[in-house]
């Protein structure tokens, strides 16, 4: 198993194949994460996850163990195999962004649409799209009467996980969502960890 750490508030891209698998891990609990997925296709990355379609896909807010996620190509890219946290997660919220914060009355707050781009960077990789609206694991958005938003603070356990198995060679990017105005993560921000497992052994 190779795991890569993302410290608080920032993002870490790997690189996956074909039936390996993904573990988002929240290390201490309570921690919202942030998850894009696109397909590997060299250092120019277009094709991705799509909330929308995969809504659409699973006829649902949020695929269920068993079921794929989606790219705006209506292709499998990856598939909910495990969850050990309560299972509240989220598909409608957008990454917290530059224009959120300022709203906010925090210019210049980390966010997680630039760390999506800070580690596609770091990794050698480029986006030229759009911020694609993520998979948000381990966050608590129910719908109530009239169709308004609750935002609770996320209610994972230390070292609960969610495990998804890639359908195609992807790139995985995982932001530790910086989010510390709205009480979305509990008792501030805390590290995620990614463990990725090769189809057949290990993958760094």
């Amino acid at each position: 198993m190779s795991r890569t750490e993302v410290p608080p508030g920032t993002a870490k891209a790997v690189r996956v194949a074909a039936g390996d698998l993904v573990r988002v891990v929240d290390v201490e609990g309570g921690q919202v994460g942030d998850v894009f997925a696109f397909t590997d296709g060299g250092t120019e990355l277009a094709e991705h996850h799509s909330a929308a379609h995969t809504r659409a896909g699973v006829d649902k807010l949020f695929p269920a163990v068993g079921e794929s996620f989606v790219t705006d190509r209506r292709r499998p890219i990856l598939t909910l195999v495990g969850d050990t946290s309560p299972g509240e997660h989220d598909m409608l919220i957008p990454a917290c962004d530059p224009a959120r914060y300022a709203a906010l009355g925090a210019p210049g707050h980390r966010s997680c649409a630039a760390n999506l781009r800070e580690a596609l960077d770091e990794a050698g990789l480029t986006f030229t799209g759009p911020t694609p609206q993520p998979i948000n694991v381990f966050m608590r958005v129910p719908i109530g009467a009239g169709g308004r938003f609750s935002w609770l603070t996320a209610s994972s356990r230390p070292g609960d996980a969610v495990t998804l198995r890639a359908e195609q060679d992807c790139v995985v990017v995982v932001s530790a969502c910086p989010q510390d105005l709205v009480p979305i993560s509990d008792a501030g921000l805390s590290p995620l960890a990614i463990e990725t497992v090769r189809n057949g052994g290990t993958r760094s």
